[in-house]
């Protein structure tokens, strides 16, 4: 079945809407004024209402044909998305791209990147999300995002493209008012054990999750963000290893101590990854300016 209100009309309503004449309107859309009338008598007849107050010197909508054209518009606007998103695809910018950051690492860094994609005014959705300790590979595996910024760990093999941006250090760190902040010398497993571990837990849907805690404690409070678990550390809520680009103003001001611990936790590599199926011109750009991008990391030795 035929309907009366089409892209064309639409588009017509809004020309003479805008330049106030069915003359000035069929000049801007490259068309004869009688093309115009007809279009707009059609869907007039179509849908039994008059669209335009003809009793004026200028077009005029009606109280329909301002129904017509504000909730046209919602159609027009996506028509437009859609030609634009084929055009782009056409030339190789995808129309959606998804980012996730691992939650260790500073999100500021990734915002000045997206701010230089921004301001290219390309018609590409960005959606960003976070993820923690397995769940970056996780949602790559999983094909919920594109492209992951800090992934550690194991690599699988085959399926991904991997660039190394920087080492993480981890120190031990608590507030002063907590009980190890006065130990002298080196904690012990048996000291740890008597307080909360805070851990930030593992975001993966499919994987096995990851355990990366390096020592034992009766108690332990999962967090779902690294923010959440250096807040948790500087009320004292409990202890555990943090990585030191993220806590040096914690450190100068006092809110967190360091102290040795008997089990030390090694600096680990962050990369980026993403999926070896053909990669458009969005990811690309992306890929080179996040592995530029100063993520106030250690200098990766591999």
């Amino acid at each position: 079945m035929a309907h009366a209100v089409t892209l064309e009309a639409l588009r017509v309503l809004e020309a003479i809407h805008k330049l106030g004449s069915f003359a000035a309107a069929a000049e801007a859309l490259f068309k004869v004024p009688s093309a115009l009338t007809y279009t707009v008598k059609k869907l007039e007849d179509d849908l039994g209402v008059p669209l335009f107050d003809r009793s004026r010197q200028r077009a005029v909508l009606t109280p329909a044909g301002h129904l017509v054209l504000e909730q046209g518009r919602a159609i027009l606007d996506a028509t437009i998305r859609l030609e634009d998103s084929i055009k782009q695809f056409e030339s190789g910018w995808e129309p959606k791209l998804r980012i996730a950051r691992d939650t260790v690492l500073l999100e500021s860094p990734l915002m000045e990147v997206v701010g230089d994609f921004l301001v290219q005014n390309r018609p590409v959705e960005l959606t960003l999300s976070e993820e923690s300790v397995g769940g970056g590979w996780d949602a790559l595996q999983d094909d919920r995002v594109d492209l992951v910024i800090g992934v550690t760990g194991e690599l699988p093999k085959g399926n991904f493209y991997t660039r190394a941006i920087g080492e993480l250090e981890f120190v031990f760190a608590v507030a002063p008012t907590h009980p190890l902040a006065l130990v002298e010398g080196v904690v012990t497993a048996a000291q740890l054990r008597q307080y909360p571990a805070i851990v930030v837990a593992d975001s993966s849907k499919k994987l096995p999750a990851r355990n990366i805690g390096i020592f034992e404690s009766r108690q332990v409070l999962r967090v779902e963000t690294m923010r959440s678990k250096i807040q948790a550390q500087c009320l004292g809520l409990g202890v555990g290893y943090l990585p030191k680009h993220r806590i040096m103003d914690e450190l100068n001001s006092g809110r967190l101590v360091t102290r040795q611990c008997e089990f030390p936790r090694p600096n680990i590599t962050a990369y980026l990854a993403w999926r070896k199926d053909s990669p458009g011109r969005g990811l690309s750009w992306f890929v080179d300016c996040l592995s530029q991008q100063d993520w106030q990391l250690i200098p990766a030795s591999v």
